[in-house]
């Protein structure tokens, strides 16, 4: 496949194994891997691939499963050319492959409070894709706009309502690949800040299994959401709390463990297969639904195909 793909300045290799770029270090190969060295480079290889081909724009891996089959077409991974954080005045633009702990600690520094972003583990591209938040906010409170290469290898920036942010979810369409973010981020004293991402990374690490290797939350919470992403405490339901319910913490399958620190995590807890991983969650998603009619939706994506078809 790789010979017959568009002429690019990056990098293309063929048959690329992507566990080793998951934190569940699970999965088979991309057919190709493409890193591109910028904007410029994406647009033209985008353009000029052939439409029938599937993209898949990849970050860090900190929320996915990749199936043990791999990913047919081309994987997309951001790197050097697209992490650049720059601010102007209140105003934070971060390419899509910027660590959003990095974010976080570079805006506090001067004074901007970006810090619900210091304990997700991921980039700014996919803060934006899923919309993701943590202690009562969510990317949707801070984005301005973005700008995304689409599948025909347009270049566009669309405005953060375009977007249509909701809990966990956004209706970027499917192949477009985030490229940067623009972020209007309240101010706030820097020592304030740095203090307050402290105590959320001893909470972070007091209460969750970050020593192991997961993909964060599992399931989203059971809850009703704004458009912003904002619970409805009224119906505010936990995913955790179903997961006990349903005596799941600790569940096995094979390499796989609902772990006993927070019941909400997938771990691979040495051996696991990704087949393991998802069919751990499918019957924890079973039990949940036979013990209390609730309906748990994954959180973490899972991409590619099973048992190498």
């Amino acid at each position: 496949m790789i010979e017959n793909l568009p002429q690019v300045r990056g990098t293309l290799t063929a048959s690329r194994n992507l566990a080793d770029l998951t934190w569940m270090r699970v999965g088979g190969p991309a057919d190709v891997l493409f890193q591109p060295a910028d904007v410029d480079d994406l647009s033209a290889f985008m353009a000029a691939l052939d439409p029938s081909v599937p993209v898949f724009p990849m970050g860090v891996g900190s929320n996915l499963i990749v199936r043990d089959g791999g990913v047919s077409g081309v994987v997309i991974r951001l790197g050097r050319g697209f992490n650049a954080i720059s601010f102007d005045r209140q105003v934070v633009t971060a390419g899509a492959a910027a660590l959003d702990a990095h974010v976080a600690r570079k805006a506090a520094a001067v004074g901007l409070d970006l810090t619900f972003l210091r304990t997700i583990p991921g980039t700014i591209g996919g803060a934006v894709r899923m919309n993701a938040g943590c202690y009562g906010s969510y990317t949707a409170d801070v984005l301005q706009s973005v700008t995304v290469v689409m599948r025909d290898g347009a270049v566009v920036d669309l405005s953060a309502a375009s977007l249509q942010l909701a809990y966990r979810s956004s209706a970027l369409a499917d192949g477009a690949v985030i490229v940067g973010a623009t972020l209007l981020a309240p101010a706030g004293d820097a020592g304030a800040l740095a203090a307050r991402m402290d105590d959320q990374l001893a909470k972070r690490d007091a209460t969750q299994p970050t020593k192991d290797r997961t993909a964060g939350s599992t399931f989203r919470n059971p809850a009703g959401f704004s458009s912003t992403g904002q619970a409805d405490d009224v119906h505010d339901l936990k995913a955790w709390k179903v997961i006990d319910n349903a005596g799941m913490r600790g569940a096995t399958l094979g390499g796989a463990v609902m772990n006993t620190k927070h019941s909400n995590f997938l771990t691979n807890a040495g051996g696991a297969t990704a087949a393991d991983l998802e069919d751990l969650g499918e019957l924890v998603r079973k039990k949940v639904y036979d013990s209390s009619g609730i309906t748990l939706e994954w959180e973490i994506m899972r991409v590619g195909n099973r048992n190498g078809s």
